[in-house]
Protein backbone atom coordinates (compact mmCIF):
# COMPACT_ATOMS: atom_id res chain seq x y z
CA UNK A 1 0.00 0.00 0.00
CA UNK A 2 1.30 3.40 -0.94
CA UNK A 3 1.40 6.06 1.80
CA UNK A 4 1.48 8.95 -0.70
CA UNK A 5 -0.81 11.86 0.37
CA UNK A 6 -3.04 13.59 -2.25
CA UNK A 7 -1.68 16.87 -3.48
CA UNK A 8 -4.19 19.79 -3.20
CA UNK A 9 -2.73 21.37 -6.30
CA UNK A 10 -3.55 18.32 -8.38
CA UNK A 11 -7.17 18.30 -7.17
CA UNK A 12 -7.59 21.97 -8.10
CA UNK A 13 -6.19 21.32 -11.55
CA UNK A 14 -8.60 18.45 -12.09
CA UNK A 15 -11.60 20.68 -11.09
CA UNK A 16 -10.45 23.36 -13.50
CA UNK A 17 -10.04 20.81 -16.30
CA UNK A 18 -13.55 19.32 -15.91
CA UNK A 19 -15.46 22.30 -17.45
CA UNK A 20 -12.98 22.45 -20.31
CA UNK A 21 -13.42 18.75 -20.95
CA UNK A 22 -17.22 19.08 -20.92
CA UNK A 23 -17.04 22.00 -23.34
CA UNK A 24 -14.73 20.02 -25.62
CA UNK A 25 -17.12 17.05 -25.52
CA UNK A 26 -20.10 19.28 -26.38
CA UNK A 27 -18.20 20.82 -29.28
CA UNK A 28 -17.34 17.38 -30.61
CA UNK A 29 -20.94 16.25 -30.38
CA UNK A 30 -22.11 19.38 -32.22
CA UNK A 31 -19.54 18.74 -34.99
CA UNK A 32 -20.83 15.18 -35.30
CA UNK A 33 -24.43 16.44 -35.63
CA UNK A 34 -25.56 15.21 -32.25
CA UNK A 35 -27.51 17.22 -29.69
CA UNK A 36 -25.67 17.48 -26.44
CA UNK A 37 -27.48 16.01 -23.50
CA UNK A 38 -28.92 18.67 -21.14
CA UNK A 39 -27.44 18.86 -17.71
CA UNK A 40 -29.40 16.91 -15.15
CA UNK A 41 -32.11 19.03 -13.51
CA UNK A 42 -31.99 19.49 -9.82
CA UNK A 43 -34.67 17.41 -8.24
CA UNK A 44 -37.31 19.31 -6.13
CA UNK A 45 -38.62 17.75 -3.02
CA UNK A 46 -42.25 16.63 -3.48
CA UNK A 47 -44.86 18.52 -1.36
CA UNK A 48 -46.24 16.27 1.33
CA UNK A 49 -49.85 15.13 0.82
CA UNK A 50 -50.84 16.22 4.33
CA UNK A 51 -49.88 19.81 3.55
CA UNK A 52 -52.02 19.80 0.36
CA UNK A 53 -55.01 18.47 2.27
CA UNK A 54 -54.54 21.17 4.88
CA UNK A 55 -54.56 23.91 2.23
CA UNK A 56 -57.71 22.47 0.66
CA UNK A 57 -59.49 22.37 3.99
CA UNK A 58 -58.43 25.94 4.68
CA UNK A 59 -59.85 27.12 1.36
CA UNK A 60 -63.10 25.28 2.02
CA UNK A 61 -63.39 26.94 5.42
CA UNK A 62 -62.83 30.38 3.94
CA UNK A 63 -65.44 29.69 1.26
CA UNK A 64 -68.00 28.58 3.84
CA UNK A 65 -67.33 31.71 5.89
CA UNK A 66 -67.78 33.90 2.80
CA UNK A 67 -71.09 32.20 1.98
CA UNK A 68 -72.30 32.62 5.55
CA UNK A 69 -71.35 36.32 5.52
CA UNK A 70 -73.19 36.86 2.22
CA UNK A 71 -76.35 35.20 3.60
CA UNK A 72 -76.25 37.27 6.79
CA UNK A 73 -75.69 40.47 4.79
CA UNK A 74 -78.65 39.66 2.52
CA UNK A 75 -80.86 39.00 5.55
CA UNK A 76 -79.84 42.30 7.17
CA UNK A 77 -80.54 44.16 3.91
CA UNK A 78 -84.02 42.61 3.66
CA UNK A 79 -84.76 43.57 7.28
CA UNK A 80 -83.59 47.13 6.61
CA UNK A 81 -85.87 47.42 3.59
CA UNK A 82 -88.82 46.14 5.60
CA UNK A 83 -88.13 48.66 8.37
CA UNK A 84 -87.90 51.54 5.91
CA UNK A 85 -91.11 50.56 4.13
CA UNK A 86 -92.91 50.21 7.46
CA UNK A 87 -91.66 53.62 8.59
CA UNK A 88 -92.71 55.25 5.31
CA UNK A 89 -96.16 53.70 5.59
CA UNK A 90 -96.55 55.05 9.13
CA UNK A 91 -95.37 58.50 8.06
CA UNK A 92 -97.94 58.58 5.26
CA UNK A 93 -100.71 57.35 7.56
CA UNK A 94 -100.05 59.93 10.28
CA UNK A 95 -98.82 62.79 8.10
CA UNK A 96 -101.76 65.04 9.10
CA UNK A 97 -101.63 64.24 12.79
CA UNK A 98 -100.19 67.64 13.75
CA UNK A 99 -102.80 69.46 11.65
CA UNK A 100 -105.66 67.53 13.25
CA UNK A 101 -104.33 68.30 16.72
CA UNK A 102 -104.29 72.01 15.89
CA UNK A 103 -107.81 71.87 14.44
CA UNK A 104 -109.40 70.25 17.49
CA UNK A 105 -109.34 73.45 19.61
CA UNK A 106 -110.98 75.31 16.71
CA UNK A 107 -113.78 72.74 16.67
CA UNK A 108 -114.17 73.09 20.46
CA UNK A 109 -114.50 76.87 20.19
CA UNK A 110 -117.06 76.58 17.39
CA UNK A 111 -119.19 74.29 19.57
CA UNK A 112 -118.90 76.67 22.52
CA UNK A 113 -120.00 79.57 20.31
CA UNK A 114 -123.02 77.60 19.10
CA UNK A 115 -123.98 76.63 22.66
CA UNK A 116 -123.59 80.21 23.89
CA UNK A 117 -125.71 81.56 21.03
CA UNK A 118 -128.46 79.02 21.80
CA UNK A 119 -128.64 80.12 25.42
CA UNK A 120 -128.28 83.88 25.00
CA UNK A 121 -130.14 84.27 21.69
CA UNK A 122 -127.87 87.20 20.97
CA UNK A 123 -126.78 87.59 17.36
CA UNK A 124 -123.88 89.88 18.30
CA UNK A 125 -122.31 87.31 20.63
CA UNK A 126 -122.78 84.59 18.03
CA UNK A 127 -121.09 86.73 15.40
CA UNK A 128 -118.19 87.53 17.71
CA UNK A 129 -117.78 83.85 18.57
CA UNK A 130 -117.55 82.79 14.96
CA UNK A 131 -115.15 85.63 14.18
CA UNK A 132 -112.89 84.26 16.90
CA UNK A 133 -113.16 80.76 15.40
CA UNK A 134 -112.28 82.09 11.95
CA UNK A 135 -109.21 83.91 13.30
CA UNK A 136 -108.11 80.82 15.15
CA UNK A 137 -108.58 78.62 12.09
CA UNK A 138 -106.57 81.02 9.95
CA UNK A 139 -103.78 80.94 12.51
CA UNK A 140 -103.73 77.13 12.37
CA UNK A 141 -103.43 77.20 8.59
CA UNK A 142 -100.59 79.73 8.74
CA UNK A 143 -98.69 77.59 11.24
CA UNK A 144 -98.86 74.78 8.70
CA UNK A 145 -97.55 77.10 5.94
CA UNK A 146 -100.97 77.43 4.29
CA UNK A 147 -101.44 81.13 3.53
CA UNK A 148 -104.14 83.12 1.78
CA UNK A 149 -103.59 84.27 -1.80
CA UNK A 150 -103.96 88.04 -2.06
CA UNK A 151 -106.07 88.69 -5.13
CA UNK A 152 -108.23 91.80 -4.70
CA UNK A 153 -107.18 94.63 -7.06
CA UNK A 154 -104.19 92.57 -8.18
CA UNK A 155 -103.34 91.76 -11.81
CA UNK A 156 -105.02 88.54 -12.90
CA UNK A 157 -102.65 85.56 -12.68
CA UNK A 158 -103.94 82.29 -14.18
CA UNK A 159 -101.60 80.34 -11.93
CA UNK A 160 -103.21 81.81 -8.78
CA UNK A 161 -106.66 82.96 -9.87
CA UNK A 162 -109.68 81.38 -11.54
CA UNK A 163 -111.83 83.85 -13.46
CA UNK A 164 -115.55 83.13 -13.11
CA UNK A 165 -116.74 86.18 -15.08
CA UNK A 166 -115.67 89.50 -16.56
CA UNK A 167 -116.97 92.95 -15.77
CA UNK A 168 -116.36 96.24 -17.62
CA UNK A 169 -114.60 98.84 -15.52
CA UNK A 170 -113.37 102.38 -16.05
CA UNK A 171 -111.73 102.57 -12.62
CA UNK A 172 -109.22 99.72 -13.09
CA UNK A 173 -107.19 98.63 -16.10
CA UNK A 174 -108.15 95.46 -17.93
CA UNK A 175 -107.23 92.07 -16.38
CA UNK A 176 -107.51 93.39 -12.83
CA UNK A 177 -109.28 91.47 -10.06
CA UNK A 178 -112.37 93.47 -9.16
CA UNK A 179 -113.95 91.08 -6.67
CA UNK A 180 -113.00 87.81 -4.91
CA UNK A 181 -115.87 85.35 -4.84
CA UNK A 182 -113.90 82.64 -2.99
CA UNK A 183 -110.49 83.04 -1.38
CA UNK A 184 -107.58 80.90 -2.50
CA UNK A 185 -104.75 79.34 -0.47
CA UNK A 186 -101.29 77.98 -1.17
CA UNK A 187 -98.83 75.90 0.81
CA UNK A 188 -95.26 77.07 0.32
CA UNK A 189 -95.06 77.46 -3.47
CA UNK A 190 -97.90 75.07 -4.38
CA UNK A 191 -101.46 76.30 -4.90
CA UNK A 192 -103.93 74.44 -2.70
CA UNK A 193 -106.97 76.21 -4.17
CA UNK A 194 -107.01 79.12 -6.64
CA UNK A 195 -109.01 82.24 -5.88
CA UNK A 196 -112.28 82.57 -7.77
CA UNK A 197 -112.37 86.15 -9.00
CA UNK A 198 -114.18 88.62 -11.25
CA UNK A 199 -111.84 90.23 -13.77
CA UNK A 200 -112.14 93.68 -15.29
CA UNK A 201 -112.32 94.31 -19.03
CA UNK A 202 -112.21 97.50 -21.05
CA UNK A 203 -115.65 99.17 -21.28
CA UNK A 204 -117.35 99.04 -24.67
CA UNK A 205 -116.92 102.15 -26.81
CA UNK A 206 -119.85 104.59 -26.84
CA UNK A 207 -122.14 104.07 -29.79
CA UNK A 208 -121.73 106.66 -32.51
CA UNK A 209 -124.35 109.44 -32.33
CA UNK A 210 -126.88 109.38 -35.22
CA UNK A 211 -126.00 111.78 -38.04
CA UNK A 212 -128.04 115.03 -38.21
CA UNK A 213 -130.43 115.20 -41.16
CA UNK A 214 -129.13 117.29 -44.03
CA UNK A 215 -130.95 120.34 -45.37
CA UNK A 216 -131.86 118.62 -48.60
CA UNK A 217 -133.38 115.73 -46.68
CA UNK A 218 -135.45 118.20 -44.63
CA UNK A 219 -136.73 119.90 -47.76
CA UNK A 220 -137.62 116.53 -49.22
CA UNK A 221 -139.54 115.64 -46.10
CA UNK A 222 -141.48 118.93 -46.21
CA UNK A 223 -142.35 118.39 -49.87
CA UNK A 224 -143.62 114.94 -49.14
CA UNK A 225 -145.88 116.28 -46.38
CA UNK A 226 -147.31 118.87 -48.73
Amino acid sequence: MSNKKPNPTDAAKRREAEPAAEAKQAAGAAAAGQTPAPPPAESQPAQPEDELNHDIELLRTELDEAKDWALRFQAELDNYRKRVNRQMEEDRRYAHLALVRDLLPVLDNARRAIEAAGKAADAASLLEGFKMVARQLQGVLERHHCTKIEALHQPFDPHLHEAICQQPSTEFPPNTVLCVAQGGFRMHDRVVRPSQVIVSVAPPEAEAAPAAPSKSDGDAAEDSEK
